[in-house]
């Protein structure tokens, strides 16, 4: 059984067609790049793919059962999604990291917090920092560690590299092939050619809404 299917899915926004009959499936442990003009539907597939919208053709499967049969909120726990532009709440950054284990009802997990920094090279002291005096690329970082908290089976990175240096989007590409390797599937947006094609086990390419392709690699 797939983890998600897409099925004859479109998105239609003020009159204007998103995306248009889309069908593919993303299944167990896939690191799927996607990628295509600015404007052909990427970021709106990956907000389909956390149920953060709904389609409004066609119909989408989780684990064999359709999005709209599962709480948005519950669901987020196993699909994880991380925008291209982080958005950070409160003032500081431990009200950010704090949250995922509210939502949980469980305590604050410092030594979690610290290995995630340790891998993301972000010093213990950004703990609290105040997020408005934050980098773009630190607050990437942030978000991403944020994310990452508890580990979903399914994560979704729309274009999380680009506010980053090349020495961070070394580290931060290899942290995502390592969570790959260890099981979690990847749908990733990219405009990077050679980022596309250096972990991917496949390519799906969008233009103008539609699926252009979905090309297999290794």
């Amino acid at each position: 059984m797939p983890l998600l299917d897409f099925q004859d899915v479109s998105f239609i926004n003020d009159g204007k067609t998103i995306l248009k009959n889309l069908s593919f499936v993303v299944e167990a442990g896939d690191y799927i790049s996607i990628i295509g003009p600015s404007g052909s539907g990427k970021s709106t597939l990956l907000r389909l793919c956390s149920h953060l919208i709904s389609p409004t053709g066609g119909n989408i499967f989780y684990k064999g059962v359709n999005m709209n049969k599962y709480v948005p909120t519950e669901l987020r726990k196993s699909i994880a999604y991380c925008s291209q532009l982080p958005y950070l709440f409160g003032n500081n950054v431990k009200e950010n990291l704090d949250f995922p284990f509210s939502v949980r009802k469980m305590p604050f997990n410092e030594g979690r917090v610290k290995e995630l920094f340790s891998l993301f090279n972000i010093p213990f002291t950004f703990l609290n920092a105040d997020v408005q005096n934050l980098s773009g690329g630190e607050k990437q970082r942030i978000s991403l560690v944020r994310t990452l908290l508890f580990l979903p089976e399914v994560l979704l990175l729309d274009e999380v590299t680009s506010a980053l240096d090349a020495e961070n989007t070394r580290m931060v590409l290899n942290a995502i092939f390592t969570l790959n390797r260890n099981g979690i599937t990847i749908l990733w947006i990219t405009h990077n050619p050679e980022q596309s094609k250096k972990y991917a086990n496949k390519i799906l390419t969008l233009e103008a809404g539609e699926m252009k392709s979905l090309e297999v690699l290794k």
